[in-house]
């Protein structure tokens, strides 16, 4: 009898020593929020950024697009900057506002349209631009054409960075 009364104590005996599992996962969330919350006290400022959140550096960034085929008067070569706005672009303001929506970290604003994609077979028109420069901090080399509905939703986020094709223009 004595048997049965210890097996079915240690059965339902409430453990008195902590797991070392829940203890290291303890600590390190621990450790974590304490790392972050020392570092959300220190400014963008302190580390050389425009302050921005976005990590992007007080360099000033510098495109060249070109613009062809695009008809209307929007063919052409034109020099933007950003920070602060300006060049012979036909809207810097507009194209650096359009650029910094679209600029988001672990994404590449100029990145090609995935490959293999199912895209609708619609032809947007002959134009086609090539921007060059750098990007927050970054080397950019893209081509743009409206040769499909993925093209053409390529070029459409960028607008007006690119000129504004619209229903009718183009084709």
């Amino acid at each position: 009898m004595s048997t049965a009364i210890s097996r079915a104590t240690a059965r339902t005996a409430p453990r008195t020593t902590p797991r070392p599992g829940l203890r290291r996962l303890a600590l390190g969330a621990a450790a974590s929020v304490a790392a972050l919350g020392s570092l959300a006290a220190v400014s963008p400022a302190a580390y050389g950024q425009a302050g921005l959140g976005d990590g992007r550096s007080k360099e000033r960034d510098h495109l060249t697009v070109t613009v062809r085929n695009a008809g209307g008067g929007a063919d052409g070569t034109f020099e933007l900057y950003c920070g602060p706005d300006g060049g012979s672009h036909p809207d810097p303001r507009g194209a650096c506002a359009a650029l910094e929506r679209d600029t988001r970290w672990g994404q590449e604003v100029f990145a090609p349209a995935p490959q293999g994609g199912f895209c609708t077979m619609q032809y947007g028109g002959p134009a086609t631009a090539h921007v060059t420069g750098t990007w927050a901090g970054r080397s950019v080399d893209a081509t743009y054409d409206r040769r499909d509905g993925c093209q053409i939703s390529r070029w459409d986020r960028l607008v007006p960075l690119l000129p504004d094709m619209g229903a009718g223009r183009g084709a």
